[in-house]
């Protein structure tokens, strides 16, 4: 590729992440926990791009020194290094300012993301541990599924270990986001980097609440039933993938993208840029369980401020009520076994 289209494709990147010019910038350290495997390398990759980062630090439990290895000869600023096994554990996370767990095993055709937990679930309790010691104040970008319950295990190792801030634990739902953005682009015929779409509840199946109607730009070309079915495709989008791939994988791309564009609001936060608004599941009061996602305004320590659900449909407002239960079972799934 010739270098003046190398240029045009970083500005590209750049401009379609947010991305400001790193100049003047402090150091971050962004630590990928899981980055050999299938949203860790293309997530490792965006993140080398990201000017805010510093110093990106790769761990695995195998295959790790060979995504750090190829990711660093990318003529971008980052430092890159590579970390495998329980014993560089520790060395990877010091002094991370934002940690990103995509670690754990993917979908597979006819799996739900309960499937998932047990081997999950123990995972993310082990990768949490070693935060708490080793980076406490680190801001906690949590990608592993099922994420209505590992984000309340990650609290609740935290809580053990005296380390808990809820402003710095993030369960990152941004794929839903990105999936009800482009879904309503084409269905409303609206150029897609305009658009805006909240998504609150929790990240699987109806816990996913895409709030069409604060869409914006608004439209009057879609009918109720073309809203009900941009909210199943939504909340139906990993399997959607998962299908398509026939066995061979779940959505690592799109995922890695929303994971870099999650983070690289952190980062924005942390740095001091102001009005930096992201819907995330953390902890809150919005409604009357302990965990939802809603929009977020992030800030130098993470969580500025939870903002409300703000006017729903009646429609969104039926979909709030059904997505409840299912969102505390996995909850207090979660909280069960971080405690048991």
């Amino acid at each position: 590729m010739r270098p003046s289209l190398m240029r045009s494709a970083s500005q590209v990147l750049r401009r379609r992440r947010g991305y400001s010019s790193a100049s003047g910038q402090p150091e971050r350290k962004v630590a990928i926990l899981g980055a050999a495997g299938g949203i860790g390398q293309p997530l490792s990759l965006l993140m080398k791009l990201n000017p805010l980062v510093s110093s990106l630090s790769l761990y695995d439990i195998a295959g790790t020194p060979g995504v750090a290895a190829d990711v660093s000869h990318i003529n971008a600023p980052a430092q890159v290094k590579g970390f495998m096994g329980d014993d560089q554990l520790g060395e990877a996370l010091e002094g991370s300012d934002i940690v990103i767990i995509p670690a754990g095993v993917p979908r597979k055709p006819g799996m739900t993301r309960d499937d998932l937990f047990n081997i999950n679930a123990g995972i993310v309790k082990n990768l949490c541990t070693a935060i708490a010691k080793y980076c406490p104040n680190a801001l906690v970008n949590m990608i592993s599924n099922p994420v209505n319950s590992t984000v309340p295990i990650a609290a609740e190792v935290f809580k053990k270990a005296g380390t808990y801030d809820e402003k710095k634990l993030f369960g990152v739902t941004t794929l839903d986001v990105v999936r009800a953005k482009t879904f309503y682009a084409g269905k409303a015929n609206v150029p897609v980097t305009d658009v805006n779409v909240p998504v609150v509840g929790g990240h699987a199946g109806i816990t996913i609440l895409p709030l069409f109607s604060q869409a914006t730009p608004a439209t009057n070309a879609l009918s109720d039933e073309d809203i009900k079915a941009l909210t199943k495709r939504t909340q139906d989008g990993g399997t959607e993938v998962v299908e398509a791939k026939a066995g061979k994988g779940s959505a690592t791309l799109s995922m890695a993208y929303a994971g870099a564009v999650f983070a690289n609001a952190c980062l924005k936060g942390l740095n001091g840029v102001p009005d930096v608004v992201e819907c995330s599941f953390v902890q809150s009061t919005v409604t009357e369980l302990p965990f939802f996602a809603s929009k977020v305004k992030l800030g130098k320590n993470g969580v500025e401020e939870v903002l409300g659900l703000g006017q729903l449909s009646d429609f969104e407002k039926e979909g709030l009520e059904n997505l409840k239960g299912e969102l505390k079972a996995s909850i207090e799934k979660g909280i069960k076994f971080a405690n048991a």
